[in-house]
């Protein structure tokens, strides 16, 4: 479960560095990776990116019914 949430995560990350590019300069990354925004290998990447937004949904919201997230909590305790 562990590496599918860090695919996950490096693949909403990535997918929102490429609506940052768009928006910034009107550049689509991965259609301009893949050949084009209907090239298929773009429509899986853009399909594996929504995917894995939703399924960090589930992490966030375990996150949210606990509270502040372990992240947030522990900021300011290390040394």
């Amino acid at each position: 479960m562990r590496a599918l949430n860090l695919i996950t995560l490096l693949l909403v990350i990535v997918g929102g560095l490429n609506w940052l590019l768009v928006g910034l300069a009107d550049f689509d990354l991965v259609a301009a990776l893949f050949g084009g925004q209907d090239t298929t290998l773009a429509t899986i990447v853009y399909v594996l990116v929504g995917l894995s937004a939703l399924w960090q949904l589930v992490p966030f919201f375990k996150a949210m019914s606990v509270g502040e997230p372990r992240a947030e909590a522990n900021i300011g305790t290390h040394r």
